[in-house]
């Protein structure tokens, strides 16, 4: 019996873990995102000539999407490992939200946290 899809080595729990307290933290600063969703997708349908994006924001329905492939994947080499990771993933989630509000990534409006 081979054990179920150990191999994940538990990244897609941390990736999700790391997104989650990163929003927590968002919304707790910017009542903005208080009733937006944060969902995660694998890869985005793009167009192979772009860049592929790390997020999509539908403000229509009030989410934002983060792809959690080219966010993962992309990290300058030597720079793959737990720690750089978990910043790729704060980063990706702070400029998407920023993005959706309109504000500076890291505007937090003078709270000291």
């Amino acid at each position: 019996m081979r054990p179920p899809l150990a191999p994940l080595d538990g990244r897609i729990d941390r990736f999700d873990l790391t997104v989650g307290t990163a929003v927590e933290f968002l919304r707790g600063t910017w009542p903005e995102l208080e009733d937006v969703r944060f969902e995660i997708g694998a890869m985005p349908a793009f167009d192979a000539a772009d860049e592929v994006p790390r997020w999509y924001l539908d403000r229509e329905n009030r989410r934002i999407v983060l792809f959690r492939l080219p966010i993962e994947r992309l990290l300058p080499p030597g720079h793959d490992d737990g720690a750089h990771r978990k910043m790729a993933i704060e980063s990706a989630v702070f400029r998407a939200a920023a993005e959706y509000v309109g504000r500076e990534p890291w505007d937090f409006g003078g709270h000291d946290h």
